[in-house]
């Protein structure tokens, strides 16, 4: 086991574990492009030059001198009805094919989630391939909203420019996807450091509608080729909405378009008419690791306590006792909010003491996901309350938009 996150470790078979130094990148680059997108070499490069990240963000095994496995870890942070949450994510893993099934991106994982917790993370997210990671403790909790094809598009507007965006188009470009996000539950906006590589980065591009000198949209789109994604679209308003999708098709004349429905929002509903929303398959999700209910819980108590108090119920004195059944957490309602989170052991009949019961693996959607309490109880036998009411109202169905470093589509 690697007991310091950026202590060197060794692993089985001669190899080292530890956090990738200068000398490393090209190596790392190499790797990363061989068995991954040549892209993602330019992406490295970005996060580990960065003043925010740095070559400490990254980790990687070695054989001898040569780089044989590598991962990084970005910064970012959740949102959940005014409480932040500090969050990790792991991107750019790679392995050599000679060395894989050597537990090298186990070790990896491990290096990660260590030094996520020393960053004061409670909570990871990431996209990744389809059930591999929930073999680190990650489960699927977030809709990944769906992209929807363009049948139609509105007039072009020819007041409004659309550009590439500028390091000087930050600010603006946050504030409207600030706005944009404004009315979901659950949030993960860009980092400060994420909208610098996403300027630079050549797996996206970064543009903006301006009009009359001022940032009146914007949005990423895959680079022109057989077809064109549009997502992660802010507006101003629907009129700026509706010349950003125009203007987006312009560049690509001829292409098949798409474009990613942020539900409720300002280009959600103005776009409503030019999108096919024909049902298509489940949505995909997001993945998400607790390392430690306990202390998200704890964070969470002033979420917990609003939702209680605007529902006018009155717990007073009692313990909420949600029971993840190896463990379970006591919650004490007192007169003017909630204690500090108690942790005890096993309780396999929470019911029998008022609670609710949810397998560890399911805790991730119940705190963030699209379902609620409610929801999963008719999917889940191993989700349950005693006390509908209660549990109702604390773990409520969720709207949720994730910008994250790669699209995920």
């Amino acid at each position: 086991m690697i007991q310091n996150h950026s202590a060197a470790a060794s692993l089985t078979g001669g190899l080292t574990l530890r956090e990738a130094v200068p000398a490393d990148f090209d190596q790392i680059g190499a790797l990363l492009s061989e068995r991954g997108e040549p892209d993602d070499a330019i992406d490295h490069r970005l996060v580990v030059t960065d003043p925010d990240a740095g070559p400490s963000a990254c980790a990687v095994v070695v054989d001898g001198d040569r780089v044989v496995s590598t991962a990084t870890l970005l910064d970012e942070e959740v949102r959940i009805g005014g409480v932040r949450l500090p969050a990790g994510q792991v991107e750019l893993v790679a392995t050599d094919s000679a060395y894989e099934g050597r537990g090298l991106v186990r070790a990896l994982m491990h290096w990660a989630h260590e030094r996520s917790a020393a960053r004061g993370h409670v909570v990871q997210a990431m996209i990744g391939i389809p059930y591999f990671y929930r073999l680190f403790g990650y489960e699927y909790a977030i809709d990944i909203p769906q992209a929807l094809n363009v049948n139609s598009l509105p007039p072009a507007d020819a007041a409004a420019t659309l550009r590439a965006a500028r390091p000087s188009d930050i600010p603006a470009m946050a504030a409207l996807q600030a706005s944009a996000q404004s009315g979901f539950d659950v949030t993960m906006p860009h980092a400060a450091a994420c909208w610098r590589w996403l300027l630079e980065h050549e797996s996206s591009n970064l543009l903006v509608l301006e009009d009359d000198d001022t940032v009146i949209a914007t949005a990423r789109t895959t680079p022109p080729g057989e077809g064109v994604l549009l997502a992660e679209a802010a507006a101003r308003d629907e009129v700026a909405a509706r010349a950003l999708l125009s203007g987006v098709a312009a560049l690509a004349p001829g292409a098949e378009m798409q474009a990613v429905h942020r539900a409720g929002t300002v280009t959600g509903n103005a776009w409503q008419e030019f999108l096919d929303h024909e049902p298509r398959r489940g949505a995909d999700q997001y993945y998400l690791r607790i390392p430690d209910a306990a202390a998200l819980l704890d964070r969470l108590r002033p979420l917990f306590w609003q939702r209680l108090t605007a529902a006018g119920i009155d717990r007073t004195g009692r313990d909420i006792v949600l029971s993840t059944f190896g463990a379970h957490h006591r919650i004490p309602v007192l007169p003017d909010g909630l204690g500090e989170v108690v942790t005890g052991g096993a309780i396999q009949s929470p019911g029998s003491v008022g609670g609710a019961g949810v397998a560890p693996d399911h805790l991730a959607a119940l705190l963030f996901g699209p379902h609620g309490i409610e929801g999963l109880t008719r999917i889940r036998p191993d989700v349950y309350a005693a006390d509908e009411e209660l549990f109702q109202v604390l773990f409520p169905a969720l709207t949720a938009d994730v910008l994250s470093y790669y699209l995920p589509y």
